[in-house]
């Protein structure tokens, strides 16, 4: 028989692999089910355990019936706060949330949501993952949610690390927790630089040809909205009218495009150096509305405008894995 099936379904082999970090990531909310619940005392549960002994041994020594009668009743109220500690968190759901991209250096916020299917309200939820952590109360029959900030220190994938959800309500005798994977990565940006934005480029005339697109030379018409296109060549008065978005088009000779080229970067920058330059050409080009195109060793996006645009060469700039030439 092989034992590799029961090893995996057997609560003390999950529980090694959380507390090891070596867990699958889980996706979908995830259930805090009994078995996944731990307890065990805290200091002043292990102070207060050794005083119970202490006044118990005292009564029996002194034959003091008031001493046995406070003694019963705080071991009692010592084991109805393990019920109360330990429900405070069995069945408790934890999904994670929308998680935002960030920039090398600063920090990513992982939102994780908490779904409270009981009758009863859950009091001071702690939630730790490294060095961020978070309180929160969960309603009965409501949901709740906390947000843990971690660094970024380089750019690429941050996958959220293992979570660890505990507390120690009511008393703080007893702490109960239990450990979380959630399936959820975010994408951190290279960290950009504080250099300047190339200069434009004109766009060579062959043959006498019109460059067109939106921008700011001679206006040449109307046409249906794109997402890409900027609200600042929008026609305002046309939607106050009330009719459809419409962009302005342009029309000229002296159009410009801009191209943000590794290969036009001094040779003196390294990979990391390069990619930090990069985005900040990116953002500076965003910002001062001008259709830029980005190449990179192997990959070349063509010059638009527009969010879904400055995502893509921030993503291709995050995740780049050439060498420089």
């Amino acid at each position: 028989m092989n034992p590799q099936p029961l090893l995996r379904r057997s609560q003390a082999y999950q529980f090694w692999l959380l507390f090891r970090r070596r867990a699958a990531p889980e996706p979908g909310p995830v259930l805090l089910s009994q078995r996944r619940v731990y307890i065990l005392p805290t200091r002043p549960g292990i102070v207060f355990g050794f005083a119970l002994l202490l006044m118990l041994f005292g009564s029996i020594n002194y034959a003091l019936s008031l001493g046995f009668i406070l003694t019963f009743l705080l071991v009692g109220m010592g084991m109805v706060s393990i019920l109360h500690t330990y429900r405070n968190l069995a069945h408790l759901s934890v999904s994670a949330g929308r998680v935002e991209p960030a920039f090398a250096g600063g920090a990513v916020r992982f939102h994780l949501h908490f779904d409270n299917a009981c009758k009863f309200d859950r009091v001071a939820i702690e939630v730790r993952c490294e060095s961020a952590t978070a309180t929160t109360d969960v309603p009965a029959q409501s949901s709740a949610s906390v947000t843990l900030a971690l660094p970024a220190a380089r750019r690429g994938w941050l996958r959220l690390p293992r979570v660890t959800v505990r507390t120690r309500y009511p008393v703080g005798l007893l702490r109960a927790w239990s450990y979380v994977q959630p399936d959820v990565k975010a994408l951190v940006y290279p960290r950009p630089d504080d250099s300047a934005l190339p200069p434009l480029a004109a766009v060579p005339d062959y043959g006498g040809a019109v460059q067109a697109g939106t921008g700011t030379d001679d206006f040449m018409g109307l046409r249906p909205y794109q997402p890409s296109d900027s609200p600042r060549h929008i026609a305002w008065k046309s939607v106050a009218r009330g009719e459809v978005l419409l962009t302005k088009v342009f029309t000229g000779r002296g159009a410009h495009e801009l191209w943000l080229d590794w290969t036009n970067l001094p040779s003196a920058l390294d990979v990391e150096a390069r990619l930090s330059r990069l985005t900040r050409q990116v953002l500076l080009a965003e910002e001062a509305d001008v259709a830029y195109g980005l190449r990179l060793p192997g990959r070349e996006i063509e010059p638009d405008l527009g969010e879904s645009h400055c995502d893509a060469c921030l993503k291709a700039l995050a995740l780049f894995e050439g060498h420089a030439e």
